[in-house]
């Protein structure tokens, strides 16, 4: 693990601090907002430049571990958050459509890493990560069109041009440059990939730098929305770690299997759903400005549920 997918939670704090410290600027304030979107997609173009599109064919290779980890993260996980929103944040639409957003987005980059912590089967947790990626670009609409409800306007055919955007540039670029360096294998695995990976983080911290320096106003006028979210978000990661040790034990998967299950499940893609809405509600910053505290949130527990699991299996 790198120095930067180890201290990312900081990183990203301090990108809050530094971006607020920013914005107080008048000049940076104004001119900071063009720069938020182009770097989540770089950002998408470093992920996507690592995501192993071969592991679609292996994908289902293990059935009883794939079909659970898809239904929790697209059957019952949308209905949870859906839930979850319904009871703690009813009162406030624009958070209730951000932890929506983020919920029904399951994770493709940092669980690897946590995955990896707590000794689980990272192939395993590799394979299902194209699944992920597609279905939740796919159902995002879905999701957002039953839940959403009339106090949370949508005009879904901006939705939908966003996410096409959003994602078919940096998958195109990515796809392109696979296809130029085919030949070039050893530089592409040994130099750009590294690269990129750290460009991941960088880019997000980027991007959010940017954010807080043309919105900060905005976090800070609604300084509440952190422990707003703070219980629905918790509940939610408390659930489906209980949901996952059940269905592990359920199943009678190994410790390694069910910490991958746990994982895949608990873990959410914040940095996706952030550049989604950024471009596709750019009049209200607040659900952009909800995941961003929802990552803060998910980061820590991630990082505790993999040392409990850690635990458990010393224990054993």
């Amino acid at each position: 693990m790198s120095v930067l997918e180890r201290w990312q939670t900081v990183f990203i704090m301090i990108s809050i601090g530094v971006g607020l410290l920013l914005g107080q600027a008048p000049v940076i304030q104004a001119h900071a907002e063009p720069f938020i979107l182009p770097f989540l997609m770089l950002m998408l173009y470093s992920l996507f430049l690592a995501i192993p599109v071969k592991e679609f064919k292996t994908a289902f290779a293990n059935l009883t571990f794939a079909s659970s980890t898809l239904a929790i993260n697209f059957l019952w996980s949308p209905l949870l958050a859906w839930g979850l929103g319904a009871v703690f944040l009813s009162e406030h639409p624009a958070v209730w459509l951000g932890f929506i957003m983020l919920m029904v987005t399951p994770c493709t980059d940092w669980y690897l890493l946590f995955t990896g912590v707590a000794k689980g089967n990272v192939p395993l947790s590799t394979s299902i990560l194209p699944m992920n990626l597609f279905l939740q670009i796919l159902l995002l609409p879905v999701y957002l069109s039953l839940f959403a409800g009339e106090s949370i306007p949508v005009d879904f055919s901006v939705l939908l041009e966003s996410i096409l955007f959003v994602f078919a540039v940096p998958l195109g670029l990515a796809m392109a440059t696979r296809f130029l360096l085919r030949k070039r294998r050893a530089f592409f695995h040994q130099k750009m990939l590294p690269f990129f990976a750290n460009g991941q983080m960088i880019f997000l911290v980027l991007a959010i730098t940017a954010m807080f320096a043309s919105q900060g106003h905005y976090l800070l006028q609604n300084a509440g929305v952190i422990l707003l979210l703070l219980v629905p978000i918790l509940f939610f990661f408390m659930i489906n770690f209980f949901l996952g040790r059940f269905m592990g034990q359920f199943f009678n998967f190994s410790y390694e299997d069910t910490v991958s299950l746990n994982m895949t499940i608990i873990a959410r893609n914040s940095p996706v759903a952030l550049a989604i809405a950024v471009s596709a509600f750019p009049g209200d910053p607040l659900i952009a400005l909800t995941l961003v505290i929802g990552s803060l949130i998910e980061l820590p527990v991630l990082a505790v549920v993999s040392h409990l699991l850690l635990r458990r299996r010393n224990a054993a």
